[in-house]
């Protein structure tokens, strides 16, 4: 079974191609995916790396964990499950607003 690998503190002009070579060393990679910023298209400085067997993972975390990358000390540790959060923001509707007012 596959297991996913965060990444972080990549350099933000780190390309997916990147990471799934970087990582081929420690086996097979099924999938990677740096997260990219919604409103402005640039990486967000992390990714997740999908390793073929939980072995694999574990000799990329032990092997990739604190070592340079692209000048920088990667993080890398096993993924934790996606938390449900609510959708949007909303809130704060009605009150009062501070106003002093009288408007009759």
């Amino acid at each position: 079974m596959a297991t996913k690998l965060y990444v972080g503190n990549l350099s933000f002009s780190t390309t997916e191609g990147d990471l799934r070579d970087y990582f081929a060393s420690c086996g097979t990679v099924t999938s990677c995916n740096v997260i990219m910023d919604k409103y402005t298209n640039k990486s967000r400085g992390f990714a997740f790396v999908e390793m073929g067997t939980q072995e694999e993972a574990n000799k990329a975390i032990a092997e990739k964990n604190g070592a340079d990358f692209q000048g920088r000390a990667l993080t890398v540790n096993e993924a934790k499950p996606r938390e449900d959060r609510p959708r949007g923001g909303g809130g704060g509707f009605g009150g009062d607003r501070g106003s002093k007012r009288d408007y009759r």
